[in-house]
């Protein structure tokens, strides 16, 4: 025999605030982080991955929550438990990549279905541990939740990581709080709940009403803790201050003959350096990121602006996100159809793309 159900919609519409919060803290978390050191960054990054995938579990465990029963359901301990570190040892796997790995449309790709997956995987374990009915599926409606969930997922990081604005963390947070909602609701749709024998169950110790309060309360305290100790979502960009002198660095011949002085943010201040002593420049959202010898340096420059006020023939732009200084190129391999700029010295170990589309223009300025 099936159980019938109905939903008490006052939960439902908390779940909905549960994703939502926990999706702007988490994305929230992430912006920003080329600005501050790499202990903090891996700091924020832990946080976020906390927010989002601790979110996605306490949406789910809330919207079953929500559904009132005939019975009073029960919850395996270990299970429920494991469901919730599967989401956010998934969330984090996703923002590391996007963090750590070079950023490209393959990237988000994987990124965003590592989050999809993660829903998935959370909702189908909790599942596994309701206790005193049995849940009921088929591989129709879980091929349906993880295709959304995957699609969401997507669409969500290449949002927030097109431009790491305000305005597209919100957007960004509507569509991958929303696509928690959506994916559980259509997997809960293709769900029946079978009774079974409950002669010798004993009956939960704790209810249901006071079990989704306290998971909702965890849910926005957590949430509200994280926001107020690492978000810089509204945070005004930090004002120039006086300008130390520029490190010291041996400077390519064309360095000292440059005009141009490229501003960076270095221990709170405001700093430049000649354009020579760059090596590349990366897009990172509005910003850039400078690569200088050993040292990777936050620029407020965008890369259209780096591009426009650079010296003419000494950058070149071998890729969307991506200048590199002519020279301080010390090789080209070709992979494909794409091919990459190779440095030596200090910079040996970056590796700059270059976009099939742009590779004769790099050649024809290195004469090769």
């Amino acid at each position: 025999m099936m159980l019938d159900y109905t939903y008490n919609w006052p939960l439902v519409a908390a779940s909905l605030a549960i994703s939502l919060m926990a999706s702007f803290t988490g994305l929230s978390l992430t912006r920003g982080l080329s600005k501050v050191s790499e202990q903090a960054r891996q700091i924020r990054i832990a946080m976020a991955a906390a927010a989002l995938g601790g979110g996605i579990w306490s949406m789910h465990f809330v919207a079953i929550l929500a559904m009132s029963f005939p019975i009073q359901l029960g919850y395996n301990p270990l299970t429920t438990l494991g469901s919730a570190m599967v989401a956010i040892l998934l969330a984090g796997l996703a923002l590391l990549m996007m963090h750590y790995a070079q950023r490209s449309w393959m990237t988000v790709g994987l990124s965003g279905m590592t989050l999809g997956v993660g829903i998935v995987a959370m909702h189908y374990l909790g599942m596994l541990g309701v206790e005193r009915c049995l849940p009921v599926y088929g591989a129709a409606g879980i091929v349906a939740a993880l295709l959304l969930a995957v699609v969401m997922g997507i669409a969500a990081i290449a949002t927030a990581y097109s431009e790491r604005t305000a305005r597209k963390t919100v957007l960004a947070t509507l569509i991958f709080g929303s696509s928690v909602v959506v994916v559980h609701f259509a997997a809960m749709a293709d769900t029946r709940f079978m009774a079974i024998d409950l002669s010798g169950m004993a009956l939960p110790a704790i209810a249901d009403t006071t079990l989704a309060m306290i998971v909702m309360s965890s849910a926005f305290v957590i949430c509200g803790a994280f926001l107020l100790s690492g978000a810089t979502y509204f945070a005004p960009p930090a004002p120039a201050k006086a300008r130390p002198p520029a490190p010291a660095t041996t400077e390519p011949a064309s360095a000292a003959a440059s005009p141009v002085r490229v501003p960076f943010e270095q221990n709170g201040q405001t700093a430049f350096m000649p354009a020579g002593n760059v090596a590349v420049i990366r897009a990172e959202g509005h910003y850039t990121i400078l690569y200088q010898g050993g040292q990777k340096l936050f620029c407020p420059w965008s890369i259209s602006q780096a591009e426009e006020r650079m010296p003419p023939g000494m950058f070149q732009r071998v890729h969307r996100s991506y200048l590199v200084n002519l020279g301080h190129v010390s090789g080209f391999e070709r992979r494909k159809d794409s091919g990459v700029c190779l440095f030596d010295g200090e910079q040996a170990a970056i590796r700059v793309p270059v976009a099939r589309a742009r590779i004769g223009a790099l050649r024809e300025a290195l004469g090769v």
